[in-house]
């Protein structure tokens, strides 16, 4: 049985999911791919874990880095599993690149070379937005593209945790289809 819980955030309602034990969902209400862990029956529950989940996000959203993670679980196929543990090894404040991801995940695989846009779908699907920090992605050319829950809101996550922004823009639509 899968619970859910609401937690208001400085840039939106938040919709978080759990087991009993581990998060297995956080994203923006109406976010692209918004509920894609919540497959089959759910329930609105307070659970310890989200208990715990709110003070990571508060702490987070006074502009602090959590010095804790919640348990969490998940869930994907191999490839994706493999870019989000990579996307938890990004430091707070820091950016990668999708490229820099595919080197790494072709460099843990041994192959040559892995594809930028294969991880970037992984990156999109990521199911636990911000604790597993997709927004700290960012295209070769320093375009913020990517982020299900809106490229202004990638944009403040980022300048929360006082990245240096210096070389990274908003793409415009008319860039975005090229």
């Amino acid at each position: 049985m899968l619970y859910t819980h609401s937690y208001s955030s400085p840039l939106g309602e938040l919709t978080l999911a759990a087991d009993e034990q581990a998060l297995t969902g956080l994203w923006f209400v109406g976010q692209k791919y918004d509920a894609d862990t919540l497959q089959g029956d759910h329930e609105e529950k307070s659970l310890p874990i989200f208990d715990q989940t709110a003070q990571w996000l508060d702490i987070y959203f006074f502009g602090k880095e959590p010095d804790f993670m919640p348990p969490l679980s998940l869930n994907g196929s191999p490839f994706q599993t493999a870019v989000w543990e990579i996307l938890k090894e990004i430091p707070y404040g820091r950016i990668r690149t999708y490229g820099e991801i595919a080197a790494e995940i072709a460099r843990q695989r041994g192959i040559p070379r892995m594809s930028a846009q294969a991880v970037g779908s992984a990156v999109g699907h990521n199911p636990i937005s911000i604790l597993v920090p997709c927004h700290r992605v960012v295209g070769a050319n320093g375009s913020l593209t990517g982020y299900a829950g809106g490229m202004d809101r990638k944009a403040e996550l980022l300048k929360l945790e006082k990245a240096d922004m210096s070389g990274l823009f908003i793409p415009q639509k008319a860039e975005h289809l090229m």
